[in-house]
Formats: C-alpha cells, structure tokens, sequence
C-alpha cells in the first residue's frame, strides 16, 4: 500500500493514534526525568497536552487538512502544560501555519511542515538546550525534509522520521551529561516519538494496544467515573478531588501492618476506599482531598510504588464540557485597575499568598501544572486592566508567557521559579507603577531571595556525585540535589548549612502535610542553637510532597 496525498480524516486518525500510544506510556516517560523527585510530570504534561489537542480534532475531523490541523494548534495551546507540553504545542503551531489552506499535503509539504514547526518551538524557547525533545524534533524533520526530496509515500517518509528520531532520541545523552550521569535518554523527546510512533503506525493501518477514550484521558479512570453518571451532577458538587492510587512494598522497621487498621484509618481521608493487601504489598485505591496526607499515612508502612493521582474534578469537567474551575477572585466581578495571578500548591501557601497582596491562586506546582487555558480563565476571572502572572514554578512559565500572548488585557510575567521567589516578587509590586515597571521590579526582587526544598526520592540514582536511594529525603538548593539522608532532619539541616551564611538575617520555613509540629520544634531548635542572629519565620503551608519550603534572605 502507497498513501502519497495526506487529508484531513486521516491526519485526524494519525492525530488520535499519536495521543493514544503517547496516553499510554506517559507514566514510561514521567520516569526517564532526571530527578528522583515525586513531581517530576514530564509524560503527564505531555500526554494532558496532546489530549487536549485531540479531543478539538475530535469534534472537527473533516478532509481539509488545514482546519484540522487548526484544530491541534487550538487544542494544544489551550492545553499545553509544563515546558514540554508548551514545547509540543509549538511544533504543532508551526505545522498547522505552514499548511494553512491546503486541503491535503504532499510529503515534500508534510516535512517541510514540521521543519517550520521546529522553528517555531526553538522560537519560543529563550535558551534552547540541546539534548532535548527539541533536538529530537529538529534531527526527526531535518531527515524528513531530505527524504521527502525522492520519496512520495508518506509510509515511508514516516518510518524515515521514526527512524531519525529514535537515533537522535539515542544521542540525548551524549549531548546532555546529566542525561548520561543518570542511565536516561530525554523524557520530552521519549514523548515525542511516541506521537510519531503513533502517526506510523495509523498509516500502517496498525492500531496501539489500548486507544484512550480522548474526552476522559485515562482508561481506569473513564471506567470507574463512568461519563452516563458526570451528566447528572456538578463539578463543584465532588467533595473528594483526587483519585488516588498507589501501593505499599512492606519494609522491615516501619510501622506494622494490619489490613482492617490500615482500612479504617485511610476511611478517614476520603470515600471510594478499596485495600488489596498480601503479605509483602497493599493496593489502595480511594478518593481523597488531601492525597498527600493519603501518601504520607501509607509511607508509615514502607515504600511507596506505582503512584497515580487524578484529579476528577478536571477530569468531570471534560466529559461534560465544563471549564475546570480555578480559586475564585476575591474582587468584585466589576473591572479593577490592577490584579496579581499566582499558582501555589497547598491550601496554607495559597492563603499565604493572599496576605500578602496575591488576587488570585491558581492550584497547580507540583503533580499538576496548570495549562495555558486554566492561567487564560484565572486572568478573565479577575476582570482587571493589568495583570501579573507569577508561576512559581520554572515548568509553568511557558504555559504563563504564552497565556499572557493570547490574552487581551495588559499582562505581563515575572518568571518566579520557587514560592520562595513568588512571595519576594509580590511583596515588591507596586501598585502605582505601569505593569512594565512592575515586572521588572519584581523580576529583580525575586533574584535577590534563596530557594530551597526537602522531598524524597521515587527511585535509586546518582547525581552530581550524589548516591541516592529510594525514599531518600533530598535536599534541593537553586534546584540542585545537595543532600541525601535516611532522617528528614538530617536532610533538612544538611541543607540549611549550605544556604545559610554569615549574611544571611531571614530564615522562613514553610511546612508541609507530612510534617508535624514536633519536627518543626526540633529544627527551630537547631536553628536557633547554630543560627542564633538569624530571624525565623514559620508558616504551616500545607503543601504535599515537599515536606519543607525554605526562603533565606
């Protein structure tokens, strides 16, 4: 079989396959990042990014290739989450302008389509590294605009580009030696030739094992949150957020396990509850609010395996064609001059936020980036003139500066990376300057403060000299692993000597679920027996899977 004209039915169908394998595999991808650190979402953001793009292409499959790919581009940059997923989108920007009008493509079109793509992305990227998904989608088109020259059939062009892909996917390592210290090849770029992979494999006219039911996102979850029972009740109306799955590899020294205990005190975290255990594993399956609080209970037992959390009420809301709802404006509905967007994950941060000046809260940071349509709805619901946008996040940029593109009001970013960085930004706004101003006010301000976080590792690794076990609680300086100990103290006050120095006067801790008063107690503690001229501010934040927040000034 030869396909030498590309249209729009099945560009679609190449569309829906590429989503599928790419759903399929997300958590494969989620692993190859490079940090052990339990938010590391790189398949997430992609796969949520690529499934919105096609659920538009869903509801406008025709034969004009060019508004089908519109559709992508519109689905996709609505959706697009994480810096990988703001990344893809991009490419499919590029593709879908470069073939704008054009009712079916050849392969010289197609492939010369996805060479203004990579341009576009590399674009939008302020310093485009190398050893990425960029790379990979740059190596892939490169041989797909040579090959295109002789070579008519879009089945082979396409294997051509797989092939390409999967060979420049090789080389991330040699290019990136973080890549190669850690035993991975580039998660975003992994991601990628998943999609490819499945465009081959739609002009084959092969299908991938499980195709994703597109509007629900995820097989399990469509089939316990059935879509017949979404219609009959409100987003709003679901007490228990997040869908929580995980299980529990038993360890020697850690709190005794006894099934009927173990069920009746998780009953106590949500609804939904099934406990499947043996004598070395428990698999839990429940609906909670506070999934950290459900993980930090299971953690008591041993390690925790094969985390998955979903959030339902995103989940409802595009099944029955709702928007997914963000904190609500605490200002009047009517127009203000001026409005601070933030994202912050943690009920005790987000109110932290909102004491010092923040108008909005955006939930989002850790295991779920918001995307560029939930950053677009936040700004529209605080109806205000001028807004800044603070991600505090270094993975939610993108999405913000690309939410402040398509936005109409005056918007303006401030590339906050850390909470730590957000909260010395929002105490530098001024509400008397232009937004230009304020932004790099802000910016500068946000420079001027030290980040740090403690986590735990999801798996064994070695990293910048680091030997890193599983369960290991990390400590994160600037974004660097400095620090691996057994004992949360230990990591926490291990990494507290590396930020504090005889200039620094403000230390502010800010807690999270997993940590009691009595840990907090003992660190002040310490610090006040080592650091005595430093200040100490605490803040209960609340927040899952970083157990602590440190800001130094």
């Amino acid at each position: 079989m030869s396909i030498t004209s590309l249209d729009g039915k099945r560009f679609a169908e190449m569309v829906l396959q590429g989503a599928s394998l790419l759903s399929a595999n997300a958590q494969l991808v989620d692993a190859l990042n490079v940090f052990p650190v339990p938010d590391g979402d790189t398949g997430t953001n992609m796969n949520l990014s690529m499934t919105s793009g096609a659920k538009e292409v869903q509801k406008n499959i025709q034969s004009h290739i060019g508004n089908v790919s519109t559709s992508l581009s519109k689905g996709l940059l609505m959706g697009a989450r994480g810096n990988s997923g703001v990344i893809l989108s991009q490419l499919f920007r590029g593709f879908g302008k470069a073939i704008e009008g054009k009712s079916s493509l050849t392969t010289e079109e197609f492939a010369q389509a996805l060479q203004t793509g990579v341009d576009t992305a590399y674009k939008a990227v302020m310093k485009p590294v190398e050893g990425t998904i960029l790379t990979v989608a740059k190596d892939a088109a490169k041989k797909g605009v040579s090959v295109a020259k002789n070579e008519s059939d879009f089945i082979k062009l396409m294997e051509a580009i797989v092939k390409e892909g999967q060979a420049s996917l090789n080389r991330t390592p040699d290019l990136l030696p973080v890549l190669k210290e850690v035993g991975v090849v580039d998660s975003g770029g992994q991601g990628l030739l998943f999609v490819y992979e499945g465009f081959l494999a739609e002009l084959k006219g092969e299908k991938v094992s499980e195709r994703v039911n597109l509007p629900s996102m995820n097989d399990l979850v469509s089939a316990e949150h059935h879509k017949s029972a979404q219609d009959f009740m409100s987003t709003e109306d679901i007490e228990f957020g997040y869908c929580t799955e995980f299980m529990v590899q038993f360890e020697e020294g850690k709190k005794s396990f006894d099934e009927e205990t173990f069920r009746q005190d998780l009953s106590g975290y949500g609804d939904s509850l099934l406990v499947i255990s043996d004598e070395e594993l428990a698999k839990v399956h429940i609906h909670s609010e506070e999934p950290g609080n459900v993980l930090s209970y299971g953690h008591q037992y041993g390690s925790l395996i094969k985390i998955k959390i979903e959030n339902m009420r995103e989940q409802h809301s595009s099944i029955v064609g709702e928007s997914r709802p963000v904190a609500k404006a605490e200002t009047p509905k009517k127009e203000v001059d001026f409005a601070i967007v933030t994202v912050a994950m943690g009920e005790g941060v987000a109110e932290l936020f909102r004491s010092i000046g923040a108008t909005v809260v955006i939930e989002g940071g850790q295991t779920m980036n918001p995307s560029t349509e939930d950053i677009v709805k936040a700004v529209e619901e605080v109806n205000a003139k001028k807004v800044i946008i603070m991600p505090n996040n270094k993975n939610i940029i993108m999405a913000a500066e690309q939410a402040a593109e398509v936005l109409s009001q005056e918007v303006a970013v401030v590339p906050t990376k850390t909470v730590p960085q957000g909260m010395s930004a929002l105490l530098a706004f001024n509400p008397g300057a232009s937004v230009s101003e304020n932004q790099a006010g802000m910016s500068e301000a946000a420079k001027q403060v030290k980040s740090g976080q403690v986590t735990f590792a999801v798996r064994d690794t070695s990293i910048d000299g680091i030997t890193i076990s599983k369960d290991d609680f990390m400590g994160i300086d600037e974004g660097k692993i400095v620090i691996a100990e057994k004992d949360l103290k230990k990591a926490a006050t291990g990494l507290l000597e590396q930020m504090l120095d005889e200039d620094s006067e403000i230390l502010t801790i800010i807690y999270g679920e997993d940590v009691s008063e009595g840990d907090v107690e003992s660190l002040q503690e310490y610090i006040e027996q080592k650091y005595g001229e430093v200040e100490v501010e605490v803040h209960n934040g609340k927040q899952p899977l970083y157990s602590y927040i440190f800001s130094v000034e």
